[in-house]
């Protein structure tokens, strides 16, 4: 009676659990074996993905590198020499040295954000700046159409900041247009003369905003610094700003030599002053240099060579090299 009381329970009391069966031991393990594996194989395919991505992102920078050419010209009694550093593998910064049928065109362009979707906006924004600096001679009004082609783009594009110049070798005039780029350096003589500052708004930001251009000559020996705002905003382990006027004094006293030597000086400089702290945005910088009159004309083939297409002389230009063709590294 006493062991029949002790099963009886109360009602609405819980009903004891019955006792696990579960699988044998060996069933066991061979079915957390397969899960392990199955586990492994999703492990394999995502960093085999991951390797594609990682190379078709390196493959499409290499791209960006070749369409930023030629990274080192002579072109008559001028040396132009531009670099990127991008923060990632992709850049939303580029430069470009076109062909303007006599002339020479320069751009440098800086797209709001960094990484894949900046750079997938630098071969459409390079595009729009080649075609508009091609059909108009004033770099204002090639500003103004890109800004139009932004403004009614349907695909939502970022911010743009570009400068864009035109060259004349018969007058050595440099006609110039700063659409929200900090002022490039011009230094005269070895010492630094002037920002270039005229001409408008960043590009998207308004429908019809008004450009400008400004005016310089190009005397031998000056040289012209541009560059996006990561070399200035660039900071150090106390977080400190590399600063425009640091920027001005590393590239000032390297306004005497060559423009390649400059560039990577005044690049080097920048990297210096950072240290171990990495860049947080996109870094460029694009250099042009007269030549003096007393230089040779001789190009220095101890400098690495690059790939660069040509970029044709107008026949001063030419006769100025003693008659030979333009030569790009």
């Amino acid at each position: 009676m006493i062991a029949q009381a002790q099963n009886l329970r109360e009602p609405g009391s819980p009903r004891r659990p019955a006792p696990a069966t579960g699988l044998p031991h060996a069933a066991a393990k061979e079915e957390q074996d397969r899960s392990m594996a199955a586990v492994k194989g999703e492990l394999d395919a995502l960093r085999r993905e991951q390797a594609r991505l990682q190379q078709a992102v390196f493959e499409a920078a290499q791209v960006q590198r070749k369409l930023c050419a030629p990274r080192e010209l002579l072109w008559g009694e001028y040396e132009v020499a531009g670099e990127i550093f991008p923060v990632r593998h992709l850049s939303g910064d580029f430069f470009k040295v076109m062909d303007m049928g006599g002339a020479l065109g320069l751009a440098l362009g800086d797209i709001a954000g960094k990484g894949m979707s900046a750079g997938i906006w630098q071969t459409h924004l390079m595009s729009l700046t080649q075609r508009a600096a091609r059909s108009h001679g004033d770099p204002a009004a090639a500003v103004a159409e890109v800004n139009r082609e932004l403004w009614h783009d349907e695909g939502e594009p970022p911010l743009t900041a570009l400068f864009l110049a035109r060259l004349d070798p018969e007058s050595d005039e440099l006609v110039y247009c700063n659409a929200g780029l900090p002022s490039p350096f011009l230094f005269r003589g070895g010492t630094f003369f002037e920002q270039l500052d005229l001409g408008g708004p960043m590009l998207g930001a308004l429908e019809q905003p008004p450009f400008r251009s400004g005016r310089v000559r190009l005397n031998p020996g000056d040289m012209l610094v541009a560059y996006s705002d990561g070399a200035t905003e660039i900071r150090n382990a106390e977080d400190q700003e590399f600063e425009s006027g640091r920027l001005a004094a590393a590239a000032g006293t390297m306004s005497g030599a060559a423009a390649t030597q400059a560039l990577f000086s005044t690049l080097a400089a920048v990297l210096d002053f950072a240290a171990a702290c990495p860049p947080a945005d996109d870094l460029t910088l694009l250099v042009v240099r007269r030549r003096p009159a007393q230089e040779s004309r001789e190009l220095d083939f101890s400098l690495p060579r690059r790939e660069a297409r040509a970029v044709p002389r107008s026949k001063r230009a030419s006769r100025s090299a003693n008659g030979s063709d333009s030569q790009v590294r």
